[in-house]
């Protein structure tokens, strides 16, 4: 009798732990596929050292595609990291040395620092983009990992769709989650399908991050605003 692979958050049987699995027994897993409708921060944050191994260079080992909404955080931390590129007489120490003192200064704790800095390192050494797809309201949630997609005899494959959204909800890391309901799968086809299905949604897809509208004079100034807003005068 074939064994369920289906599984729950209950019991700490959660979407981050069923990752963390996947990849110790995926050791040789070289690309991290997500297609979400809500993405946040400090699902990023959580997920990343599961993902530590993926290489950087070249093309990117982990592409995220939001269909509805991302953060601002991780809105204004990807804009930072992609104005680099656009920044040639700043070097990436420089940049980084920058970003360092910004986010410092801002007064976050020190989870939240760690995770800016490392999400915006990954995008300077191209080892991540995330897009959004700018006329489909993408609500499905679906994670591929896989070495050579092209290769129907490599083990090294697997995809998770359900319900878990790349939020500490979704992931079951925050101290309130939401009942989730998922399943992993392994199978070539099943693994081919859902990356074909994300290509095609992908090269659709856009670099500008849709957010929700919210009022930010009304908040303290984000330190990486004011960092966006000094590379673009020099």
């Amino acid at each position: 009798m074939p064994s369920n692979k289906f599984f729950t958050n209950r019991d700490d049987n959660t979407l981050l732990n069923k990752f963390e699995g996947t990849f110790k027994s995926n050791p040789e897993i070289q690309f991290f596929d997500a297609l979400v409708g809500y993405f946040r921060a400090s699902g990023y944050f959580s997920v990343r050292p599961h993902l530590i191994n993926i290489p950087t260079g070249g093309v990117p080992h982990i592409r995220i595609l939001v269909g509805i909404n991302v953060d601002n955080l991780l809105k204004n931390a990807q804009e930072a990291g992609l104005e680099f590129f656009k920044n040639h007489d700043k070097t990436k120490e420089e940049f980084l040395n920058d970003i360092i003192a910004d986010i410092q200064d801002a007064k976050y704790n020190k989870r939240t620092e760690d995770g800016i800095l490392e999400f915006i390192q990954d995008i300077v050494s191209k080892k991540i983009i995330i897009k959004a797809h700018p006329d489909k309201k993408i609500h499905v949630k679906v994670y591929i990992f896989y070495r050579n997609i092209e290769d129907k005899y490599d083990k090294q494959i697997s995809v998770i769709t359900g319900s878990s959204n790349l939020t500490d909800a979704g992931l079951g890391t925050g101290s309130q989650f939401n009942y989730e309901f998922n399943v992993e799968l392994d199978n070539y086809d099943e693994v081919k399908f859902a990356h074909d299905e994300f290509e095609l949604l992908w090269s659709e897809s856009v670099n500008i991050l849709p957010v929700d509208v919210q009022d930010l004079t009304k908040k303290p100034t984000s330190k990486l605003l004011r960092l966006l807003s000094y590379i673009s005068r020099c």
